[in-house]
């Protein structure tokens, strides 16, 4: 789903109602800027709703969150089952968006190898693991056997614009969807921005952040996920490591598909009495080099069975 008019309305319904980083917040990176006056309508500081009507579940910026405690913990309670499906076998697909990403313009940080060596770490992982006790009805649980990546490949027959909008995005998930041709209930796709592609709310508003989509062949989870170091420390550079150029990589990326294995089509999966996903109440607390996740930075996940955030389960 998309998330029109009435989603819209619903998701604003829903939502009325563990240590991190210390780094100094140093926002962007040179040659690339948050486009002026272009922002999302924020239902609440985790979900948003973008210019083509897409309900989203942002990932806020450290600047975003600075006024206000860095993750919410157990303050909304635990996570709370909305009826909808969550990812029993979860298989992640990547689509690498255009010919950029084949040149050092496009990847002067290395973000690809990085992403997909990531990917390939936390499948099975114990960092992961946390999920496997959200359950979907019929009380199947959520997935966490092995490998998750499933396949990645670069998009060469288009490029994103400079500032991409949601349909722009959820449009290039379909067409992942199309190569691959899985549209089940575990299937995500996660849309990798090149160097210098700015969506709108980027770097102002957010890190990343995932929907869901009508498709050909049923609905499709899917994240869009920018060129971290653009945004610098705003979305974890150097919040593990010196100088940690890649760090937001893994710490954002492995946000978003915790979140999107417990809630693929917002918010109908796993969320508090606020809103708040598993990612969203450990939001930028607890960062570490994670051996639980092939050595690399992440935060931790909510955990229901011990009302706190882990990085184990």
């Amino acid at each position: 789903m998309t998330g029109k008019v009435l989603a819209v309305a619903a998701a604003a319904a829903l939502l009325a109602g563990c240590g991190g980083g210390s780094s100094q917040i140093v926002p962007g990176a040179a040659g690339a800027k948050a486009p002026a006056g272009r922002h999302l309508t924020m239902l609440s500081r985790f979900t948003a709703v973008g210019p083509n009507g897409s309900v989203l579940r942002i990932f806020p910026t450290r600047e975003a969150l600075a006024n206000q405690p860095l993750g919410v913990g157990g303050g909304a309670g635990p996570l709370l089952y909305g009826g909808g499906q969550v990812q029993t076998a979860p298989k992640l697909y990547v689509v690498f968006w255009g010919s950029g990403w084949n040149s050092s313009s496009g990847d002067p940080n290395g973000v690809m190898p990085l992403l997909k060596s990531f990917y390939a770490a936390i499948g099975g992982s114990k960092w992961l693991n946390s999920v496997t006790q959200y359950t979907q009805s019929g009380g199947t649980h959520a997935g966490n056997a092995g490998g998750i990546l499933a396949g990645s490949y670069v998009d060469t027959t288009s490029s994103p614009l400079p500032v991409p909008q949601d349909s722009d995005i959820a449009a290039e998930a379909v067409k992942a969807a199309m190569h691959f041709g899985d549209y089940s209930a575990s299937a995500s796709y996660v849309v990798a921005l090149p160097h210098d592609t700015i969506p709108i709310g980027f770097m102002a508003e957010y890190c990343a952040w995932h929907s869901s989509t009508a498709a050909a062949g049923g609905t499709i989870a899917y994240t869009n996920l920018p060129y971290m170091p653009d945004a610098g420390s705003s979305c974890g550079q150097g919040t593990v490591n010196s100088p940690g150029t890649l760090d937001g990589v893994s710490i954002v990326a492995g946000h978003e598909q915790g979140e999107t294995e417990t809630d693929p089509q917002p918010s109908t999966g796993w969320v508090d009495a606020s809103g708040n996903e598993n990612g969203d109440k450990c939001a930028w607390t607890g960062l570490e080099n994670n051996p639980n996740a092939g050595g690399y930075p992440t935060q931790p996940l909510w955990s229901n069975a011990g009302l706190t955030c882990v990085q184990s389960y």
